[in-house]
């Protein structure tokens, strides 16, 4: 089995089985306690495969003599009908786990296919594309693992470990260089981006000496304007209603960095199928 990813919190894991599990699994009830079954893991559709430690840590807490054999690596792409992994343990954790744990690896391979699908699109360009805070509750941290899994990068983490000053911070602060400058007294060792919607604003960040300026649905002609007003000042990253037939584009105005919401919030989960292939 693979080495879990820093990502991995084993108490949320708890709260995933409990929220199936509650007092117990009726239906596992007709097997024998005793009982041991095989399994395998197929994909319905293409994927890239994420979330195997996940699907693990699921099946380890209900059987931790479980065996799991990956046919396919992680991060690593496979095709409909290919078979993902075989799994050997107590029937009751197959049966019990199998929901919590397809919920887990379905929605992180998700996220990294469509991961794969931007980093293609953007490929032999300088852009990196970023994800967003805009991730399913409780899963950020896992998404975003997801997210490099597909070879894409990550934004921020949260609120906590980089700032984004945006309009309302603006408003509230009284102009652009004095959020910046207050921003630089208070957290001097952290990144200070700042969201722009004109090149007034854009000059502005620029000068109170921002270290990444977003730029906020920028026409393509402004964008490639602002890369040489910004000449290597700052950092861009553009952001706004970009998908996979615009990207290329955007990316070839020669901007640093490329944030797409829809790398987390636009889920659609991939089919999988855990079958009992030979009960012992």
């Amino acid at each position: 089995m693979n080495r879990r990813p820093v990502e991995l919190n084993l108490d949320d894991i708890e709260r995933y089985l409990s929220e199936d599990l509650g007092s117990g699994d009726l239906t596992a009830d007709i097997v024998p306690a005793s009982a041991s079954a095989r399994a395998e893991v197929i994909t319905r559709e293409p994927m890239v495969l994420c979330g195997q430690a996940w699907f693990e840590a699921v099946f380890q807490r209900l059987d931790p003599a479980v065996r799991i054999f990956w046919s396919v690596e992680e991060g690593a792409e496979a095709s409909a009908g290919d078979r993902l992994c075989d799994i050997e343990g107590n029937a009751r954790a197959l049966l019990s786990g199998e929901r919590t744990a397809l919920n887990l690896l379905q929605t992180l391979s998700g996220t990294a296919t469509v991961a794969r699908l931007y980093a293609r699109a953007v490929a032999g360009t300088r852009v990196k594309v970023l994800d967003t805070r805009k991730t399913l509750p409780g899963l950020r941290l896992a998404q975003k693992y997801a997210v490099r899994c597909g070879g894409c990068h990550n934004h921020r983490a949260g609120l906590y470990d980089a700032m984004l000053i945006k309009e309302n911070h603006i408003a509230a602060a009284g102009s652009i260089g004095e959020a910046v400058a207050v921003a630089r007294r208070l957290h001097p060792d952290v990144m200070i981006e700042v969201e722009v919607e004109n090149f007034l604003e854009l000059e502005q960040a620029l000068a109170a000496g921002a270290d990444r300026i977003m730029l906020d649905n920028f026409e393509l002609d402004a964008l490639s304007k602002a890369v040489a007003v910004a000449a290597g000042r700052a950092e861009l990253e553009v952001s706004g209603n970009i998908d996979l037939d615009s990207i290329r584009a955007v990316a070839e105005t020669g901007v640093d960095f490329i944030s797409v919401g829809g790398l987390t919030k636009h889920l659609r989960a991939i089919d999988l199928s855990l079958r009992i292939a030979v009960p012992g």
